[in-house]
């Protein structure tokens, strides 16, 4: 094991924790950017450091197909590769069996893709994800998983849940380097609570050094979501970190934590910048609206971020409608956004002022009762 994971503080499932791992000594909860092919789009990994970044999350799937995860291994691993100094995750390449539904086919062997980019069919099989992530040389692994939406019902979910499960002991064997990589095994099992139940308990059976919670923020209701993650962060291990997958939404990541949760990622703060949109206290600020055109405001004037300490949301207005740039300060300042909420909920656990934290927060939650669940 390639990681030691210790418990600063407390409030009820709420905990702050140091993950030291083997490049970098993180604080949680944390956020992870997603850099797909081993960038953050229109960053530096420089202004990653100056954001506060800990953690940059890169695709298994994507990497392999460009630029190939053994040029990337001949040329030092990914942190070489990509500049970057502090702790990376790799996913498995299991969420594209969502995302590219249409290009897959899946048996007990793998998933074979055809490519988006030749056409050419490739099979990710257990073993291979762990040797092309081995050869990628991220701090985190994920085991290949056997991904479907929540919004399917019926045999599937069960299926792809036993099947996570024989998965998970076909990556274990093919993994060469546990003494400098970590691999992380995910819990699958839809929204139904008694195979969520059975994916847990047989993961933690295996030991591993972290666990994931798979499979949600794909279209299902709040409630269904939030009770899931209250399940399953309650049967995986104290002294283990925990990480939602594919969770970007502030307000998710809060309610999350509350339940016990350590670990962020989604690639929502820069796709939404992409379109012209500001992460705030109160929600989001479309930058593309009229009205903002004559604002000589900074996006947030409690945010410290260099965005806005230099940049009216009327300069950013006419840079989002025109001009690159716009999208780059953007993501800047929703990637300091998450960074900073990162930061807060970690102090506000550590000081035992985190109640006080989630109702300063400013959130309206859609069930009253689940707040309070939040909190107490």
């Amino acid at each position: 094991m390639a990681l030691r994971f210790e418990v600063l503080g407390r409030f009820n499932r709420a905990r702050a924790a140091r993950l030291t791992l083997p490049h970098f000594t993180c604080q949680t909860p944390l956020f992870m950017p997603v850099g797909t092919q081993g960038t953050i789009k229109g960053l530096t990994t420089d202004q990653l450091e100056t954001i506060g970044c800990q953690i940059i999350l890169g695709n298994t799937y994507h990497l392999e197909l460009r630029p190939g995860s053994q040029l990337i291994d001949d040329l030092g691993g990914l942190h070489k590769f990509m500049n970057w100094k502090r702790a990376l995750l790799t996913d498995s390449g299991g969420f594209q069996m969502v995302s590219l539904l249409h290009l897959a086919d899946i048996t007990e062997e793998g998933v074979t893709f055809q490519s988006p980019v030749d056409g050419k069919p490739m099979l990710l099989t257990p073993e291979e994800s762990i040797n092309i992530q081995n050869n990628i040389g991220a701090d985190i692994i994920m085991a290949l998983d056997d991904v479907v939406k929540t919004t399917i019902t019926g045999p599937r979910i069960e299926e792809a849940m036993y099947r996570t499960l024989r998965w998970i002991d076909r990556c274990i064997a093919a993994h060469k380097k546990p003494d400098v990589q970590n691999l992380f095994g995910i819990v699958q099992g839809g929204l139904d609570p008694v195979l969520r139940d059975i994916c847990v308990r047989g993961l933690v059976e295996r030991n591993l050094p972290g666990y994931a919670i798979g499979g949600l923020a794909g279209g299902e209701d709040k409630d269904s979501f939030w009770r899931v993650v209250a399940q399953c962060t309650a049967g995986l291990p104290e002294d283990k970190p925990r990480y939602v997958m594919g969770v970007g939404y502030p307000l998710d990541i809060v309610v999350c934590s509350a339940l016990g949760a350590d670990m962020y990622d989604c690639v929502y703060p820069t796709r939404t910048a992409r379109f012209g949109s500001a992460l705030v206290p109160e929600g989001v600020l479309k930058l593309k609206q009229n009205a903002m055109a004559t604002d000589e405001r900074p996006i947030d004037p409690s945010c410290p971020c260099m965005v806005c300490k230099n940049y009216t949301r009327a300069y950013l207005h006419c840079l989002v409608t025109k001009d690159p740039m716009g999208s780059q300060l953007l993501s800047y300042h929703n990637l300091s956004f998450m960074a900073r909420l990162s930061r807060d909920l970690h102090m506000s656990i550590l000081e035992g002022r985190f109640p006080e934290y989630v109702v300063s927060f400013d959130i309206n939650l859609p069930d009253y009762s689940v707040k309070l669940c939040a909190v107490k």
